[in-house]
């Protein structure tokens, strides 16, 4: 990574160029999470601690900010107070405007373009509606299923430029008669929501892992065209994240029937990131070190890969925060959707 050269920020700090922290004044407020959380938990697990990562992202980090997201002290300060005018002003949109963190969660994967990240919160509220009866209970406990067949989880290590590396297997663990592919994207958009609450998350992103090991043809007919389109629907539209590359593992044959599924809603630049290894392990290491990779990938990864129930053991202390997180959005429209829904 490259060394800080001049200086660089979160939301309400700054590093100079000899990595010192001081203070820069933006108006909002810096509370780590909107449910009021002050301490976040952890887990150690044979030597590695499971937990979020939210403390201010460092110098090496934020000088990355400043060259690839054009983040800057006096940027972020127009680009915040830009952006939380624009949210005051929208009359049918509910947000959480006058935290600094939700706004920086948008902020840096549109690079600090505050009609961008407006464009970003109204396309993630509006996926939220359109899929409102997903999103009713987005908690981990909902899908506590999930988690109980080890099916998602991220590696101790980030990868080599500071990304976390989500794992999903859609194989030989998954037991499709016990859990439906809806429950796994809920689960995946719960370690979504609580990654993008991590600084050092916004400014590098996230590489995803498919593992499709052991992928049956009985499991190839859980995938539709309407699952695949809210897939890509949602990483296209209204991820809040960078996400710099999809890694298929270990795919057999049968896989391509359900990749068939999700070619026509792929647009370039999504497609361009999707890469194919099979079990190519050299293959995967030009995208993703060894290093940072356990030895089931060819990887030299001391640490032990983190079983999906010690997350669920992190997460669930904090499951106010997801239904905090539900709070907000086209509000009157979801109102409606209940009504009806109660018909």
């Amino acid at each position: 990574m490259p060394q800080a050269a001049a200086m660089v920020q979160t939301a309400n700090c700054a590093f100079d160029s000899s990595g010192q922290l001081f203070e820069v004044c933006i108006h909002g407020r810096d509370d780590l999470m909107l449910g009021g959380t002050k301490k976040l938990p952890s887990l150690e697990m044979k030597g590695i601690i499971v937990n979020l990562e939210v403390d201010p992202p460092s110098a090496e980090v934020m000088e990355i900010a400043r060259k690839e997201l054009r983040e800057t002290p006096d940027l972020a300060r127009e680009s915040m107070e830009e952006l939380r005018n624009l949210l005051k002003e929208d009359e049918e949109l509910t947000t959480p405007y006058e935290y600094n963190k939700f706004l920086e969660r948008f902020l840096r994967p549109t690079k600090f373009y505050p009609e961008s990240a407006y464009d970003l919160v109204k396309r993630y509220y509006d996926f939220k509606l359109k899929h409102w009866d997903l999103y009713r209970e987005m908690y981990p406990s909902s899908v506590k299923a999930v988690f109980d067949q080890d099916l998602v989880t991220t590696l101790p290590l980030r990868d080599e430029k500071g990304r976390r590396v989500l794992i999903l297997e859609l194989g030989k663990k998954w037991k499709h008669k016990k859990v439906a592919l809806e429950e796994v994207f809920k689960a995946c958009v719960c370690f979504v929501e609580i990654a993008a609450h991590e600084p050092e998350t916004q400014v590098c992103g996230v590489q995803v892992i498919f593992d499709m090991d052991g992928l049956s043809l009985q499991q190839v007919w859980q995938f539709t065209p309407s699952f695949a389109k809210l897939i890509v629907d949602f990483l296209q539209e209204a991820i809040p994240l960078r996400v710099k590359g999809f890694h298929i593992v270990n795919q057999p044959y049968v896989f391509n029937m359900v990749f068939a599924l999700f070619k026509p809603f792929l647009k370039e630049k999504l497609s361009s990131r999707i890469v194919f290894h099979g079990t190519d392990r050299p293959s995967l290491h030009n995208y993703i070190s060894p290093k940072c990779l356990p030895e089931c990938y060819g990887g030299t990864m001391e640490m032990e890969r983190i079983p999906s129930e010690k997350w669920y053991e992190v997460l669930t202390p904090i499951e106010h925060e997801f239904k905090e997180i539900l709070k907000y959005g086209y509000l009157k429209a979801i109102a409606a959707k209940e009504k009806d829904k109660k018909k």
